[in-house]
């Protein structure tokens, strides 16, 4: 498998956002942030939709788009007394039908943005690989040096403001660190499918971590281990890879659940 130069990059580019979205997946899974996960996700696709139209790369439209929307989430939020899930269900639903409605005008489209809804890793160049192992990078950056004043937010959201934290500038951060996460899990497994490396592998590092560094570390490497996997046997068996390595990660849980309660 690793004699073909595009499987290398496959490779590469499955075990990077793994570790990626398993670390933001820490937050993700603390502070109930998972139907914001879905939501960003969804919303990339009339960005995508707009890059497809227009002629320039749907990775980054849909970047600019996700991101946008993160900080409209989070603007929205704070500006009215409607919860966060309805905010998020307006942006949504908008963002994605505005997506739909955009490819149904060239046919053409349509054919391309499949393979963003469900990921084409095997396509990736190097360029985009590049791009994408040094924006997973800056996201884990900021991870670190935010990682207690988020963890405190995420306990007492209300105590961190009065120590003099930014709770609302540490949120919309993560919201769009959030986005630029989906959008960097697009081309490995999809806009549908992405919840499951942002969910699923730091849900299972709950079950085994006794602290929070631990459960950080231990679903980054959950998030890796089912990148490769899924690849491999993507490859193995000829399957829909995307769809392999969420598979993966959603094993890897259901195992993990049995073990750990008769632990």
């Amino acid at each position: 498998m690793l004699e073909l130069a595009f499987m290398q990059r496959a490779l590469i580019a499955a075990i990077g956002v793994g570790l990626v979205c398993g670390g933001l997946g820490f937050f993700v899974v603390l502070r109930g942030l998972a139907f914001a996960g879905v939501g960003i996700s969804h919303a990339a696709i009339g960005g995508i939709a707009i890059g497809l139209l227009l002629g320039i790369s749907p990775t980054w439209s849909g970047a600019v788009f996700a991101v946008g929307t993160a900080v409209a989430i989070a603007w929205s939020r704070r500006r009215s007394a409607l919860s966060q899930d309805t905010v998020i269900g307006v942006f949504f639903t908008g963002a994605m039908a505005l997506g739909l409605v955009l490819v149904s005008l060239r046919r053409s489209a349509q054919q391309d943005l499949f393979g963003y809804l469900f990921g084409n890793v095997l396509a990736i160049s190097s360029f985009e690989l590049t791009a994408l192992l040094a924006l997973g990078a800056c996201v884990l950056f900021l991870l670190a040096i935010t990682f207690r004043e988020h963890l405190f937010i995420a306990f007492d959201e209300e105590i961190a403001g009065a120590y003099g934290h930014p709770v609302a500038k540490l949120e919309m951060l993560l919201l769009v660190l959030l986005a630029i996460t989906v959008v960097l899990g697009v081309r490995l497994v999809g806009v549908l499918l992405i919840e499951a490396l942002l969910v699923v592998p730091a849900a299972t590092a709950a079950l085994w971590a006794r602290d929070f560094r631990g459960q950080v570390a231990l679903a980054m490497m959950l998030g890796a281990v089912s990148g490769a996997a899924g690849l491999f046997v993507a490859y193995q068996l000829d399957l829909a890879a995307g769809a392999s390595i969420a598979m993966a990660t959603v094993l890897l849980f259901l195992v993990s659940l049995p073990l750990r309660r008769s632990g």
